[in-house]
Protein backbone atom coordinates (compact mmCIF):
# COMPACT_ATOMS: atom_id res chain seq x y z
CA UNK A 1 0.00 0.00 0.00
CA UNK A 2 1.30 3.39 -1.08
CA UNK A 3 0.33 6.58 0.77
CA UNK A 4 1.09 10.08 0.33
CA UNK A 5 -0.37 12.99 2.68
CA UNK A 6 -0.70 16.19 0.70
CA UNK A 7 -1.59 19.80 2.26
CA UNK A 8 -2.98 21.51 -1.35
CA UNK A 9 -4.02 24.76 0.32
CA UNK A 10 -7.11 24.61 -1.66
CA UNK A 11 -8.01 21.77 -3.84
CA UNK A 12 -9.27 23.88 -6.79
CA UNK A 13 -5.81 26.27 -7.10
CA UNK A 14 -4.14 22.81 -7.33
CA UNK A 15 -5.98 21.61 -9.89
CA UNK A 16 -5.03 24.95 -11.57
CA UNK A 17 -1.57 24.12 -11.19
CA UNK A 18 -1.17 20.63 -13.16
CA UNK A 19 -2.59 18.34 -9.87
CA UNK A 20 -4.27 15.79 -12.32
CA UNK A 21 -1.29 15.73 -14.13
CA UNK A 22 0.15 14.56 -11.51
CA UNK A 23 -2.13 12.14 -10.02
CA UNK A 24 -1.96 10.51 -13.90
CA UNK A 25 1.85 9.27 -12.78
CA UNK A 26 0.10 7.25 -10.52
CA UNK A 27 2.17 8.69 -7.17
CA UNK A 28 0.03 6.18 -5.24
CA UNK A 29 -2.60 4.67 -4.61
CA UNK A 30 -4.28 6.57 -1.55
CA UNK A 31 -4.15 10.24 -1.17
CA UNK A 32 -4.98 12.00 1.79
CA UNK A 33 -5.67 15.37 1.39
CA UNK A 34 -5.54 18.73 3.61
CA UNK A 35 -6.40 21.88 3.56
CA UNK A 36 -8.84 21.51 0.53
CA UNK A 37 -10.97 24.63 1.27
CA UNK A 38 -13.71 23.11 -1.12
CA UNK A 39 -16.89 20.82 -0.67
CA UNK A 40 -16.89 17.77 -3.32
CA UNK A 41 -19.86 19.88 -5.40
CA UNK A 42 -17.21 22.25 -6.11
CA UNK A 43 -15.17 20.15 -7.99
CA UNK A 44 -15.53 17.68 -10.94
CA UNK A 45 -14.73 14.79 -9.49
CA UNK A 46 -15.09 12.76 -12.61
CA UNK A 47 -11.20 13.62 -12.94
CA UNK A 48 -10.06 11.61 -10.12
CA UNK A 49 -12.92 8.83 -11.13
CA UNK A 50 -11.25 8.38 -14.32
CA UNK A 51 -7.83 7.88 -12.81
CA UNK A 52 -9.73 4.88 -10.91
CA UNK A 53 -9.97 6.89 -7.15
CA UNK A 54 -12.86 7.03 -5.59
CA UNK A 55 -12.91 10.27 -3.16
CA UNK A 56 -14.31 10.93 0.31
CA UNK A 57 -14.39 14.58 1.94
CA UNK A 58 -15.24 15.96 5.04
CA UNK A 59 -15.51 19.87 4.65
CA UNK A 60 -15.33 22.36 7.03
CA UNK A 61 -18.94 24.38 7.62
CA UNK A 62 -17.00 27.54 7.05
CA UNK A 63 -16.87 27.88 2.70
CA UNK A 64 -13.05 28.30 1.78
CA UNK A 65 -11.58 26.75 4.77
CA UNK A 66 -10.03 23.69 6.17
CA UNK A 67 -11.20 20.22 4.90
CA UNK A 68 -10.01 17.24 4.33
CA UNK A 69 -10.21 14.43 1.65
CA UNK A 70 -9.15 10.60 0.49
CA UNK A 71 -8.96 9.49 -2.90
CA UNK A 72 -8.40 5.90 -2.93
CA UNK A 73 -7.77 3.13 -5.65
CA UNK A 74 -8.50 0.90 -2.35
CA UNK A 75 -11.83 0.98 -1.58
CA UNK A 76 -12.56 1.08 2.53
CA UNK A 77 -14.53 -0.83 4.44
CA UNK A 78 -15.39 2.09 6.38
CA UNK A 79 -15.05 5.66 6.54
CA UNK A 80 -15.52 7.43 9.77
CA UNK A 81 -16.44 11.48 9.20
CA UNK A 82 -14.64 13.37 12.18
CA UNK A 83 -13.63 12.27 15.90
CA UNK A 84 -16.87 13.54 18.09
CA UNK A 85 -15.23 17.09 18.97
CA UNK A 86 -17.40 19.39 17.85
CA UNK A 87 -14.93 22.38 16.81
CA UNK A 88 -13.04 20.57 15.42
CA UNK A 89 -15.74 18.08 13.70
CA UNK A 90 -17.30 21.66 12.01
CA UNK A 91 -14.03 22.50 10.91
CA UNK A 92 -13.83 19.31 8.66
CA UNK A 93 -10.28 18.40 10.17
CA UNK A 94 -10.17 14.72 10.40
CA UNK A 95 -11.41 11.85 8.20
CA UNK A 96 -10.96 8.33 8.90
CA UNK A 97 -11.04 5.10 6.53
CA UNK A 98 -10.70 1.31 7.67
CA UNK A 99 -8.90 -0.86 5.11
CA UNK A 100 -9.56 -4.24 6.87
CA UNK A 101 -7.47 -4.32 9.59
CA UNK A 102 -5.70 -0.65 9.18
CA UNK A 103 -7.00 2.53 10.13
CA UNK A 104 -6.12 5.69 8.17
CA UNK A 105 -6.30 8.96 9.55
CA UNK A 106 -6.30 11.91 7.44
CA UNK A 107 -5.88 15.11 9.59
CA UNK A 108 -5.49 19.09 9.54
CA UNK A 109 -4.16 20.16 12.75
CA UNK A 110 -4.77 23.39 13.77
CA UNK A 111 -2.67 26.05 13.06
CA UNK A 112 -1.66 29.07 16.12
CA UNK A 113 -0.10 31.59 13.75
CA UNK A 114 -3.28 33.72 13.92
CA UNK A 115 -2.82 34.47 17.24
CA UNK A 116 -3.94 33.78 21.10
CA UNK A 117 -7.23 32.29 20.71
CA UNK A 118 -6.04 29.69 17.99
CA UNK A 119 -2.67 28.70 19.68
CA UNK A 120 -4.38 28.00 22.44
CA UNK A 121 -7.11 25.58 20.27
CA UNK A 122 -4.34 24.10 18.94
CA UNK A 123 -2.74 23.09 22.41
CA UNK A 124 -6.56 21.86 23.21
CA UNK A 125 -6.76 20.26 20.09
CA UNK A 126 -3.42 18.41 20.76
CA UNK A 127 -4.50 17.16 24.21
CA UNK A 128 -7.67 16.00 22.63
CA UNK A 129 -6.48 14.42 19.76
CA UNK A 130 -3.78 12.32 21.76
CA UNK A 131 -6.54 10.93 23.99
CA UNK A 132 -8.79 9.97 21.23
CA UNK A 133 -5.69 8.01 19.71
CA UNK A 134 -4.65 6.47 22.53
CA UNK A 135 -8.03 4.84 23.24
CA UNK A 136 -9.15 4.49 19.38
CA UNK A 137 -5.36 2.13 19.21
CA UNK A 138 -7.04 -0.87 22.04
CA UNK A 139 -9.36 -1.31 19.36
CA UNK A 140 -7.41 -0.92 16.03
CA UNK A 141 -3.83 -1.37 17.04
CA UNK A 142 -2.80 -1.12 13.23
CA UNK A 143 -3.30 3.17 13.09
CA UNK A 144 -1.46 5.54 10.22
CA UNK A 145 -1.92 9.05 10.67
CA UNK A 146 -1.30 11.22 7.95
CA UNK A 147 -1.52 14.94 7.73
CA UNK A 148 -0.34 18.67 8.26
CA UNK A 149 0.53 18.94 11.63
CA UNK A 150 1.87 22.00 11.69
CA UNK A 151 4.76 21.34 14.06
CA UNK A 152 8.35 20.87 13.28
CA UNK A 153 9.34 18.42 16.01
CA UNK A 154 13.09 19.14 16.02
CA UNK A 155 16.19 21.38 15.22
CA UNK A 156 16.50 18.77 12.39
CA UNK A 157 13.23 19.93 11.16
CA UNK A 158 13.21 23.43 10.41
CA UNK A 159 15.92 25.00 8.89
CA UNK A 160 16.18 28.09 11.65
CA UNK A 161 15.52 26.74 14.79
CA UNK A 162 17.04 29.47 16.65
CA UNK A 163 15.21 32.28 14.72
CA UNK A 164 11.90 30.53 14.65
CA UNK A 165 12.10 29.36 18.77
CA UNK A 166 8.88 31.62 19.47
CA UNK A 167 7.48 30.52 16.07
CA UNK A 168 3.90 28.80 16.34
CA UNK A 169 4.92 25.15 14.92
CA UNK A 170 8.19 25.35 16.70
CA UNK A 171 6.92 26.39 20.43
CA UNK A 172 8.51 24.38 23.25
CA UNK A 173 4.91 23.08 24.08
CA UNK A 174 4.36 21.76 20.75
CA UNK A 175 7.04 20.13 20.20
CA UNK A 176 7.11 18.24 23.60
CA UNK A 177 3.64 17.14 22.66
CA UNK A 178 5.20 15.63 19.34
CA UNK A 179 8.00 14.05 21.57
CA UNK A 180 5.03 12.67 24.10
CA UNK A 181 2.96 11.65 20.93
CA UNK A 182 6.11 9.68 19.34
CA UNK A 183 7.02 7.59 22.80
CA UNK A 184 3.37 6.69 22.62
CA UNK A 185 3.11 3.90 20.24
CA UNK A 186 3.36 6.41 17.13
CA UNK A 187 6.78 6.24 14.62
CA UNK A 188 7.88 9.06 12.53
CA UNK A 189 8.28 7.11 9.14
CA UNK A 190 10.25 9.36 7.44
CA UNK A 191 12.65 9.57 10.42
CA UNK A 192 12.56 5.60 11.06
CA UNK A 193 14.48 6.00 7.17
CA UNK A 194 16.19 8.87 7.48
CA UNK A 195 17.18 9.52 10.66
CA UNK A 196 19.88 11.94 10.35
CA UNK A 197 19.22 13.97 6.84
CA UNK A 198 19.04 17.62 7.04
CA UNK A 199 17.17 20.13 4.26
CA UNK A 200 14.18 17.86 3.94
CA UNK A 201 11.36 19.82 4.25
CA UNK A 202 7.80 19.95 3.10
CA UNK A 203 6.42 23.49 3.82
CA UNK A 204 8.05 26.91 2.52
CA UNK A 205 6.75 30.29 3.38
CA UNK A 206 5.08 32.12 0.11
CA UNK A 207 5.82 35.40 1.67
CA UNK A 208 8.91 35.76 -0.34
CA UNK A 209 9.57 33.20 -3.11
CA UNK A 210 12.99 32.94 -2.64
CA UNK A 211 12.46 30.94 0.28
CA UNK A 212 11.64 27.91 -1.23
CA UNK A 213 14.30 28.78 -3.85
CA UNK A 214 16.59 28.32 -1.17
CA UNK A 215 15.16 26.26 0.69
CA UNK A 216 14.28 27.53 3.85
CA UNK A 217 11.51 24.98 4.94
CA UNK A 218 9.83 23.54 7.85
CA UNK A 219 8.92 19.72 7.85
CA UNK A 220 5.59 19.91 9.55
CA UNK A 221 4.11 17.30 7.43
CA UNK A 222 4.22 13.87 8.61
CA UNK A 223 2.62 9.79 8.49
CA UNK A 224 3.09 8.34 11.49
CA UNK A 225 2.23 4.44 12.17
CA UNK A 226 1.87 2.66 15.17
CA UNK A 227 4.15 -0.03 16.63
CA UNK A 228 1.96 -2.91 15.17
CA UNK A 229 2.61 -1.23 11.63
CA UNK A 230 6.59 -0.45 11.85
CA UNK A 231 7.85 -3.50 10.75
CA UNK A 232 5.76 -3.09 7.51
CA UNK A 233 7.43 0.22 6.81
CA UNK A 234 9.28 -0.27 3.13
CA UNK A 235 9.35 3.54 2.02
CA UNK A 236 9.56 6.79 3.86
CA UNK A 237 10.11 9.93 1.68
CA UNK A 238 9.52 13.65 0.57
CA UNK A 239 8.43 15.28 -2.69
CA UNK A 240 9.98 18.81 -2.84
CA UNK A 241 9.66 18.51 -7.04
CA UNK A 242 6.03 18.75 -6.56
CA UNK A 243 4.39 21.97 -6.43
CA UNK A 244 0.80 22.83 -6.24
CA UNK A 245 1.12 24.45 -3.15
CA UNK A 246 3.25 25.72 -0.08
CA UNK A 247 3.89 22.18 1.08
CA UNK A 248 5.02 19.44 -0.63
CA UNK A 249 4.11 15.31 -0.77
CA UNK A 250 4.89 13.13 2.06
CA UNK A 251 4.67 9.43 0.81
CA UNK A 252 4.97 6.07 2.69
CA UNK A 253 5.43 2.00 1.58
CA UNK A 254 3.58 -0.14 3.88
CA UNK A 255 4.67 -3.85 2.87
CA UNK A 256 2.18 -6.74 3.56
CA UNK A 257 2.44 -8.23 6.96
Amino acid sequence: MRIISYNVNGIRAALKKGFTDWLKTDPADIICLQEIKAEKENIDVREFEDLGYSTYWFSAQKKGYSGVAVLTRVRPDNIVYGTGHKVSDEEGRVIQLDFKELRLINAYFPSGTSGVLRQSFKYSWLDELYTYLQELKKKHPALVLCGDYNIAHEAIDIHDPKGNKNSSGFLPEEREWMTRFLKNGFNDTFRMLHPDETGRYSWWSQRFPSVRLNNKGWRIDYITVTDALKHQVADAEIFPDVKHSDHCPVYLKLKSS
